[in-house]
Parts: C-alpha cells; structure tokens; sequence
C-alpha cells in the first residue's frame, strides 16, 4: 500500500511530538502528580459567543462520534456533490437557503476547504494548547492540521495553524503518486480582553492556496464497427457499469487546472457600554479571492471539433486562460444586548469591493501568452442594515426575529431594489416553527462572463438584466429528548417539514449558462434524526426526503440518508477507550448537474442518471489519553451491486481502501 505525499509531514510531526512530549511530562503534572492541564481547563470561543456578550466558551470536543466521519474532516460538514476525489469542486447537495445580499463573487466550488473567518475557534487556556491532526489513505486522500496557541498574558492570546490538504488521481493515474489537488491553509489569530472584560477583540489572518487538476471526467473508450449487413454499431464502454477502471480510464482534460486564492483579514471587537445591555461592536473584513482556468493544449477529435468544450472557442483555438479577481472591503457598526428574557443586536454594513477579469488574448501562440482585460471592471459601494431581536420565556416559549436590507448602492448602475431577508420564529417545548422570505441579485459571475469558452452579459441596467430571486420558506420542527428507560440512554428524536417556493430562479443551463426560469419552484422537504444508545451499543441514523427537487433548474436525490451504528468499551484496565461499527451513506437516483471547469460552475445535464447507490465504511477509533486514533475501511461492500458509482456525470467515487487517523492533543 502506498502512503504518497505523507513524507513532507513526517519531519514535522516528529519534531511537535519529541518537543512537546518532555514538557508534557515536566507540566501537566505537579509534585503530587496530579493533573493540572488537560481538556477540562482548555475552553473555545468563537465569534457568534462574543456577539452575544459571552465568552464563557465551550469545552474541547473529545467525543469519538465524528472523527472517523469524512465530512466532518472539513470546513463545510453537509453532504455535497463532488467529483469524487478530496480536494475537487463541490456543492452542497440537499438545498439551502442564501441569506446573501448584494454583490457576490459566485465562485464558491472550493469553499467547502476554505476556513470562514467568522467561525474560527479561539482558545482560552491556562498553559499552551497544541495538537495535530493527520488522515491518510492508501488512495493519496490527506487531510493534514497543526495548530498551537498560548496565552502571552492573562488575558491575551495568540496562535498559528497549518492546514493541507491534498489528494492524488483516482482516474487515468500513471502512478500512485499522481497529484491531483494540493491545498494549503496559513492561519493567525488571537484574543484579548481587557482585565474588567468589558473589551474584546477577535483577530485572524489567512492565506489559502488550491490548485486543482481538471480532468473534464471520464471520455469512453468507444468504437463503431460495420457488420456483414452494412450496419453501423458502437461497441466499448457504451454503458455506465463499463466505466469503473479507474487509473485505466481515459479522460478528456490532459493539461487543465484551476487555481484559487483566498486572503482574508478579520477582526472584531466589542466595548461593554452598559452592563450586558448595551455593547457596542465593530467587525472589519478585508478579503480577495484569485480564479484562474488555464487549459494550455486544447484537443481536437478526428473530425476536427473540439474536444470536450462546447463548441469552437470564442477567441483562441490553441489555449485557454481565464482569470477573475473579487475583492472587498466590509466595515460593520452595531450595537447588541443581552438579558436573561430579551436578547437584541443592530447593525450597518459597508462594503466595497470590485470585481476585474482578465483573458488569454486571440493571438496566443505556443510561445507567446499576452493577456487582456476581458470585461470592464466593475467596482461597488453598498450599505446594509439589519438585527435580530429575541424574547425568552424560561423555558416555556421563544420568539425570534431578523433580517437584513441592501439599503442603498452607489457608484454602480444596481436596479434590483429591494433585496432583503426576513425570517421569523417561534418555539414552545419541543415545537417550533419559522418563516424565512427573501429577495436577492443574482452573483457577479451570473451576471456576466468573459472567457474563451463561454460569454454572457446579464448586467443590471440592460434589457438581459436578472430579476432578483424570490424565497418563501415554511418550516416546523420537533426535538425530543425522551426519557431513559433501563439500558436504553441519550434518547434523542428530532424531524422537520419545510415548504418552499422558488420564483425566478438563476441556474447554468445545459449550455452550461446562466440562464433564469420564470416558472416558480416548489420543494416539500422532510428530514428526520434519531440517536439512541443501548447499553454500549449507539444508533445514530438520519435522512431528508425532497418532493420536487428533480426539475430545470434543481438538481436534488429525492432520499439522503446515512446511519451509523457503533460499540463502545474500555479495554485493558480502562486505558484505552474504544469504538467499532460501521456507517452507511445511501442517496436515491437523480439527474446530478454536470460540472464545468472554465466557469467554475455546476450546471443542468438530462443524459446521465446517476444511479442510487450505498457506500459502507466499517471503522475502529481507540483513544489514549490525549491520543486518538482511527482505522476505517472505506467502501467495503464494492463489488456487491456495482464496482464503484458515480458522484457527478463521469466522476466516479472513490474504490475501497484503507484510511488511517490519528490526532494528539498537547496541554503544556
């Protein structure tokens, strides 16, 4: 089994632990050797606490539930479509409303991988905090982070992080060590408040790197043969099942890849004007986001059409690169408050950014690759108001209400006025119900394109202009926890039931453009949750239903379901804590969207029917202290049904391997 791309880490990892394991010994323990340091004197703050007037924080997560689960391996833990390697394009695969307003970049494939800067957790420690975390496959699938952190002062914080990600080729691979996406993550942060807490300061900086390999999927080996008859028949790989080979498989893209580049500064920090009543706030975000398609050897079949692109390029027939740059400038203002019965924030926003483009210029050459300004560049000035206030009763009842408004734009010809959301919701025991209604622009990147495959102008001011997508949403829940009885314990249910409506929506169309349905939308959405433990036996099992999502436009499996069975124990003399079982992810059949690696999008295709399929995974995790390792099997039942299955048209999943987890955790 090969273990690529692990060796650079090696040296790394070996040097934390020889370094931070003597220290650990010298003060984690005093004379008495009792313990002083650990998980319990460890808390985490995030943002969301601080905007609410609190920074008790929460304790570390030492649980083993989600470790050995792939989706929780990074920033974004929904289920999504991929093209089936880590690292690759995504988007999330069961529908989510956008509570996004204004101008929006709209390339978001490789945001799953990308920290968000309001979600990074801060640690408040009485001694240094480190740990690292490594997941390695022999498929070449990692996941890599190190992160330590330590207080200067009582009340002053500060820590670095190192995140990678990486994968290599599971389709057409010349050899185990074929790259196929390389991801890195540099992040600083810190914390402070003043002796009185009365001030607060959050701060991070980030620097992300990802460059993916665009294979364009797979591209069948096929032939027609001519019989005594003088009839024409296509023989090859002419059905699905015939494409499961995997590192023999042929693929379209030999010379294609996307870059990204992500830059961010945030910071946030509060003042305590009037006891917890009263606090005024200020959150600062400078970003910029970098996208690059560069395919540098287009192919041509034997007729003479272009291989894989729609039709002939707009500007050069040689080589194709495209290049987009957003960046923005938010500056928010507000104040907020907290009782034991109301709980209020308000707030403005400023945001100004731009958006430019270039491309590869229709006299590109071999030799030569002069670029040009591909669209004019677009710059924006947009305020935002908006809050939220909630009323508490005890425990009996709550009522909540937010919302924001684009209130007013400058300096651009924006005409999409008003956009906006509204929601509101109500709760009494274990019942609550919410609305959520908005209005919002469709992204820049619907709004126009530029590049040497694909042109598009929908600009607000013009006869082609987008209407704004309009969202009603209607939903009601129900969380119970039931009592114990005996050996049945954690008895957890919760459901939900959620009616949608969807008026002019903006999707790419099987052109692979953007385009707007006028037709509304209508989605009945139903997902349920159970988890219960017996004795030391432990069901969690979950599924959402979706009536509606198989149309223009909309793209969802009527059935997502994963369940997850698992057994727990102590083994020798209680030393190491254990859990083994299994997990199961099913979808239902559907007509997945196709993805496009020039534009960056997924987009509508009614040829491929990606067939419902189950994948197994059967794990053992065992922690050690401050030590926790997994040992997964992924993908065991390959070969039952099928010998693999398909994440999106022509991107086969993973086959079955062996992945390994380990992650230590440092109090010293």
């Amino acid at each position: 089994m090969a273990w690529p791309r692990l060796q650079p880490l090696a040296g790394l990892v070996a040097l934390l632990v020889l370094l931070a394991a003597p220290a650990a010994r010298a003060q984690v323990v005093d004379d008495s050797t009792k313990v002083l340091y650990g998980p319990k004197t460890t808390r985490v703050i995030y943002e969301a606490e601080v905007l609410r007037d609190s920074t008790s924080g929460t304790p570390l997560d030492t649980t083993l539930t989600r470790w050995p689960q792939a989706r929780f391996w990074f920033h974004d833990t929904t289920f999504q479509q991929d093209l089936g390697a880590v690292g690759t394009a995504s988007r999330p695969l069961l529908y989510q409303p956008n509570l996004q307003l204004g101008s929006r970049f709209g390339r978001n494939v490789f945001d799953k991988y990308a920290r968000d800067a309001t979600k990074v957790p801060y640690y408040d420690s009485r001694s240094p905090y480190s740990f690292f975390r490594v997941v390695q496959s022999g498929a070449g699938e990692q996941e890599f982070e190190i992160s330590y952190s330590r207080s200067l002062k009582k009340n002053f914080s500060v820590g670095i992080a190192y995140e990678r990600i990486a994968s290599n080729k599971i389709l057409a691979s010349r050899s185990t060590r074929d790259g196929l996406v390389e991801h890195s993550n540099l992040l600083l942060f810190g914390r402070y408040q003043s002796e009185d807490e009365r001030y607060h300061l959050l701060f991070n900086l980030s620097n992300v790197r990802h460059r993916a390999i665009e294979q364009g999927g797979i591209w069948p080996i096929t032939s027609t043969v001519r019989s005594t008859t003088g009839q024409d028949s296509l023989i090859g790989q002419t059905r699905p099942q015939d494409l499961f080979n995997y590192a023999r498989q042929r693929v379209y893209l030999t010379q294609a890849a996307n870059k990204e580049d992500r830059d961010e500064v945030y910071f946030t920090q509060a003042y305590r004007l009037l006891g917890r009543g009263l606090t005024a706030y200020h959150t600062f975000d400078a970003k910029r986001q970098y996208n690059s398609y560069s395919d540098l050897a287009l192919k041509r079949q034997d007729n003479g059409s272009l291989l894989f692109y729609p039709g002939e390029p707009l500007r050069n027939s040689f080589a194709t690169i495209d290049r987009a740059e957003y960046r923005q400038v938010e500056n928010t203002v507000g104040v907020l408050g907290r009782t034991k019965v109301v709980e209020y924030r308000l707030y403005a926003r400023d945001r100004v950014a731009s958006l430019s483009a270039q491309r590869l210029d229709s006299s590109a050459s071999a030799t030569t690759l002069p670029l040009m300004q591909a669209a004019p560049t677009r710059n924006f000035n947009e305020l935002f108001l908006g809050g939220t206030a909630a009323f508490n009763y005890r425990t009996i009842y709550a009522i909540e209400t937010a919302g924001e408004l684009h209130a007013l734009s400058l300096g651009s010809p924006y005409s999409n006025y008003p956009e906006y959301w509204l929601r509101a919701s109500i709760r009494t025991g274990p019942l609550s119900a919410e609305a959520l209604r908005s209005s919002y622009s469709p992204t820049l990147t619907q709004q126009e394109f530029v590049g040497n495959h694909y042109e598009w102008h929908h600009l607000p001011g013009t006869n082609s202009e987008f209407l704004n997508t309009n969202t009603t949403q209607l939903t009601g829940r129900l969380q119970l926890k039931l009592p114990n009885l005996g050996r049945v314990t954690q008895h957890r249910f919760e459901a939900s039931a959620s009616a949608v409506n969807i008026a002019n929506l903006v999707y790419y169309n099987t052109a692979g453009v953007a385009a707007q349905i006028e037709t509304a939308r209508n989605l009945f959405i139903a997902s349920a949750r159970h988890q219960v433990r017996v004795g030391r036996v432990g069901f969690d099992n979950q599924g959402t239903y979706t009536k509606g999502g198989d149309v223009e436009g909309i793209r969802i499996p009527a059935l997502v379901a994963n369940s997850r069975i698992f057994y727990e124990s102590y083994i020798f003399r209680k030393a190491m804590f254990t859990q083994v079982g299994a997990e199961v992810y099913y979808q239902w059949n559907y007509q997945a969207f196709n993805y496009s690696p020039s534009t960056q999008q997924f987009y509508q295709q009614d040829h491929f029917a990606i067939r419902d399929y189950p994948v197994v995974d059967v794990f053992f995790t065992a922690d050690i202290k401050t030590v926790t390792v997994f040992l997964k099997a992924a993908y065991v039942n390959q070969g039952v049904f099928d010998n693999g299955y398909f994440t999106t048209p022509y991107y086969t999943g993973y086959p079955r391997r062996f992945q390994l987890g380990v992650k230590w955790d440092f109090f010293n």
